[in-house]
């Protein structure tokens, strides 16, 4: 299942602390001398890897889906750099505030770590390739509306954009107003959910399954083409990493494939 590498103080000054970071390289790296890879930073890290040092038992298991992937030939390696969640999840994933649950917004910050510091580290230390068509962003939930807004506010950073579950009814949907025409770039974005997820957060009411299609409607009437934006509604999908898990070699290979 490849390496997967642990960075546990790797400095974030844009947001004033440490993160840990989780790097998988797949088995093709120290095999393919030459070759350069395209890397895809996924949030949640502790949630992201079979591995040993993973927080919880139901992982995504990408370094494991990856792999099988690329032996079945639907999708070349990737580099997977896998950020864990800080003192604050709701506030680093949110690029809004949210007065309705009381976050103060600190995505914005958290935004600039992986494109001012952590992806430059990635480029110097491996062998990456370059351009936002080889690079890639991914998360579930919050992890999903700030792996849209990387899409929105850096293009040029990153052309694939995994959203699982994404919370884009966030700060009464402000994704929607930002996000107002197409990038005019290579693009290719990835959403699902349950056809009936829905959650309440501190009780605030979260509608996936409305949201996520609704989502996606926009970026279509915006002018983003069938092969630019895909949409997944799962029956009986729920908002878990199980649920995450089982959908993730499907969005692999169509976004990454």
């Amino acid at each position: 299942m490849g390496y997967v590498h642990i960075l546990r103080h790797f400095p974030s000054p844009q947001e004033g602390f440490n993160r840990t970071v989780r790097i998988y390289t797949p088995d093709a790296y120290d095999s393919w001398q030459d070759h350069r890879f395209p890397v895809l930073y996924m949030h949640d890290g502790q949630n992201v890897f079979a591995h040993p040092e993973s927080a919880v038992f139901d992982t995504w298991c990408a370094n494991r889906v990856a792999e099988e992937s690329v032996q079945a030939g639907r999708m070349e390696p990737w580099i997977i750099v896998a950020v864990d969640s800080g003192p604050g999840r709701f506030q680093e994933y949110s690029p809004w505030d949210e007065p309705r649950n009381g976050v103060s917004a600190r995505g914005e910050a958290y935004g600039r770590f992986l494109v001012e510091e952590l992806k430059p580290y990635i480029d110097r230390t491996y062998r990456t390739r370059q351009g936002s068509q080889w690079t890639g962003a991914m998360g579930s939930s919050l992890g999903g509306l700030i792996s849209l807004y990387l899409g929105w506010k850096f293009p040029q950073v990153f052309g694939r954009i995994g959203a699982l579950s994404p919370t884009v009814m966030w700060s009464q949907g402000r994704l929607f107003d930002a996000w107002r025409e197409h990038s005019q770039r290579w693009t290719r974005i990835y959403l699902d959910a349950g056809a009936t997820e829905s959650i309440h957060a501190g009780g605030l009411p979260l509608d996936y399954g409305r949201g996520t299609r609704d989502f996606f409607h926009h970026l279509k009437g915006l002018g983003y083409g069938d092969h630019e934006v895909s949409l997944v509604l799962e029956p009986g999908g729920e908002h878990h990493e199980k649920d995450w898990q089982r959908r993730l070699p499907g969005a692999m290979q169509w976004l990454l494939g």
